[in-house]
């Protein structure tokens, strides 16, 4: 039976191998328990390089639904209090209505190409303000985007600023889902850096399991009232986990020398070849987005033809003849694979 090449996320292989590596150099070594080791601390220092900004807190976390209910539960204290995304968001569209569970409603907004807008927020947040009947309605204390969207677009500089300032107007927390971030900060359309993120939000994550980790995220905290029991937090929520230099030794590896941005990089460099292609075949291209995700029109017929060699995901129907697909490249995607989609497109 033919072995499928899969493209369907950028999670689908297990870890760097330097970062395997790492894990059975030290795999003989005692540790302290439940992130508070040497292990972790030097992953900070490697992290504070980027980010510029000693004085932020940094906790690692397994996954990224859990990332996102942490910072959503430090910066929200009362139920009546409610979260802005678009309506395409990670929160509302893929975590099983986890931030309503912790009794918190989210106020989507309609995305455009994946990102919500300054002016849409204070609007929304304006609704609160200008109320007569304001114990009637819940009180925006949240804002959540993701970089890159879900739809692979990036924020730029500017959107980020303009958010922010509507964030600080409104007196609302500005929280950024870093899951892809490593990919959203390699495309060639991107101005921002850790620094801006850093400077710009509340908390934010670098995202380790779709970007090179076994598993793991790293949560990069810059409010005061969020740093506050944080860790009491994580535990709370089944966050804390014992072993956790097994999370420290992860993003060492990756931010000690950079490996993090080289192999995002290379990421987004495969994704280019594969964009040429479906464009020389003249299919049209539902999102421009710049980074890892690729996201086209193909027909039926072209579907079903490429599923003979690849596994990608098939999403929205857009008429009776076509759908949208969406392609990932990862960090483990080989120029190999690569190669072997481009040609199956160019005989489409």
């Amino acid at each position: 039976m033919k072995k499928l090449v899969r493209f369907n996320n950028d999670y689908n292989h297990g870890a760097h191998p330097a970062i395997l590596k790492a894990l059975a150099d030290t795999n003989d070594t005692s540790f302290g328990g439940y992130g508070q080791d040497e292990v972790c601390e030097a992953a900070k220092e490697a992290i504070y390089k980027y980010i510029d900004c000693p004085e932020a807190d940094i906790h690692f976390v397994v996954g990224g639904t859990q990332a996102n209910i942490l910072m959503i539960e430090a910066a929200i204290t009362k139920k009546f209090e409610s979260v802005i995304c678009a309506d395409s968001g990670h929160i509302n569209s893929h975590e099983t209505g986890s931030i309503e569970n912790m009794g918190h409603k989210l106020l989507t907004l309609p995305h455009t190409n994946g990102k919500i807008s300054a002016e849409q927020i204070a609007a929304e947040a304006e609704v609160f303000r200008s109320s007569p009947l304001q114990e009637h309605i819940t009180e925006p204390r949240a804002v959540y985007i993701s970089f890159p969207t879900e739809y692979g677009t990036i924020y730029s500089k500017k959107e980020l600023v303009d958010i922010s300032a509507v964030c600080k107007e409104y007196n609302m927390y500005l929280i950024l889902d870093g899951a892809r971030l490593g990919y959203g900060l390699a495309s060639p359309s991107n101005d921002v850096t850790l620094a801006d993120i850093t400077r710009l939000t509340d908390a934010f994550y670098l995202g380790g399991t779709k970007c090179g980790a076994l598993f793991g995220e790293a949560i990069v905290i810059t409010d005061n009232q969020m740093k506050r029991g944080f860790r009491s937090i994580m535990k709370m929520n089944g966050a804390l986990l014992a072993k956790g230099w097994l999370l420290g030794l992860q993003y060492k590896t990756l931010f000690e020398d950079g490996l993090y941005f080289e192999i995002t990089q290379k990421a987004v460099d495969y994704a280019k070849p594969i964009e040429a292609a479906f464009k020389a075949k003249g299919v049209e291209a539902a999102f421009d987005g710049n980074t890892n995700q690729l996201f086209y029109i193909p027909s039926e017929a072209q579907i079903e033809e490429l599923k003979k060699g690849f596994v990608f995901e098939v999403m929205d129907k857009v008429d009776d003849e076509h759908r949208m697909i969406r392609i990932c490249t990862s960090w483990s995607t080989t120029y190999e694979e690569v190669e072997a989609l481009v040609g199956a497109i160019n005989n489409l």
